[in-house]
Formats: structure tokens, sequence, C-alpha cells
């Protein structure tokens, strides 16, 4: 019973590391990445479809990303949604394909994305910690109604804790390996 309670936890913590690497892609380090385009919706027949659906994403080179239609009357439809997006590259078209060259990244703009990096990170442990007060609070209400005895909750409350602090070093980790991802030249 009071395993349940740690086991949701963890999976609730295993969701926010999905999340925060979900995050960490979308985060440009000077190098071509098709999840670069991941949040890009392209209007197809008067529906929004992500461009993922309606493409083929490679990486000839490692500033390059190539996006080839499966339809090819879509080609400026693409175009425009990558230009009304918030990646700040301008695609170029020859008629067929669509090219992104990803620009190198400036001292200053690695500085900046290694603090969107930490803040990003910041928001990840508040959800961890918000799921460790849930645990707290559901450990709490099965003592209140006498489900687990006064130490259970002790001993309950020191494994989420534990919990908690490895969910952390995990989101520690993951922001430093990103970090040093963005400053290396």
């Amino acid at each position: 019973m009071t395993n349940a309670i740690i086991t949701k936890a963890n999976e609730r913590f295993e969701q926010s590391f999905q999340a925060l690497g979900r995050e960490y892609a979308t985060i440009r380090a000077g190098r071509a990445n098709a999840s670069l385009l991941d949040r890009i919706q392209v209007e197809y027949y008067g529906a929004m479809t992500p461009l993922n659906q309606m493409a083929s994403i490679t990486v000839p080179e490692a500033r390059v990303l190539l996006i080839t239609p499966f339809d090819k009357s879509i080609l400026k439809e693409i175009e425009r949604s990558i230009n009304a997006s918030d990646i700040g590259i301008t695609p170029q078209s020859d008629g067929s394909v669509v090219r992104l060259v990803i620009p190198a990244l400036t001292e200053e703009k690695r500085k900046e994305l290694a603090k969107e990096v930490k803040k990003v990170g910041e928001n990840a442990k508040i959800a961890i910690r918000n799921i460790r007060r849930d645990a707290m609070d559901e450990a709490k209400k099965q003592e209140k109604n006498k489900e687990i005895t006064e130490d259970e909750l002790k001993t309950l409350e020191k494994d989420i804790q534990k919990a908690t602090d490895d969910a952390i070093k995990h989101i520690d980790q993951m922001t430093a390996e990103k970090e040093k991802e963005l400053l290396e030249v």
C-alpha cells in the first residue's frame, strides 16, 4: 500500500524528466537537430498539422536541416510556418525541398541560452518538489485514516525524500549536460 505512493511519485518524476528532455531538445545548440521543428504546425487543407507528419526531415550536414515534403504543393505553407515560428531561422527553398541553415551561435547567445536552460531546469525542480508535496500529503492522509502507523509514515516520508533527492540530481545532471553542449564551440 505505502509503496504505491512512491511508485506513483516515481512515475510522475519520469514524466517530468521526459518533459524536460523535450524542452531541452527545442533549445538549439548551434547544430542541426530535427527536434528543433517538433512544435511547428503547418496549415494543410484547413487543418493545423505537425510538420514532421507531412515531410521527412534529415540532417545532411552538421548545421543543415533538409525538409522534404511528401506533397510538393505545401512547400510555401511550410516556409510560411517556419518564418512565423520562434526558431529564428529563415528557410531557403529550391522548389522541391526546404533547407534550414543553422547559424553558429555567438558567445553572447550561448550564455543567454545557458541561462534559459538553467531556468527550465529550475522549473522542472519545482515540478519535482510539487510531486513530493503531493506524495507527502497522501502519506499523511493514510496515517490520519489509520491505514498506516506513525512509524510507517516516518519511513515513507524518508523514502519519498530520497526519491525526490534522486530526481533532483537527475535534473541537475540533464541541465549540466545541456549547458555543456551549448557552451562548447
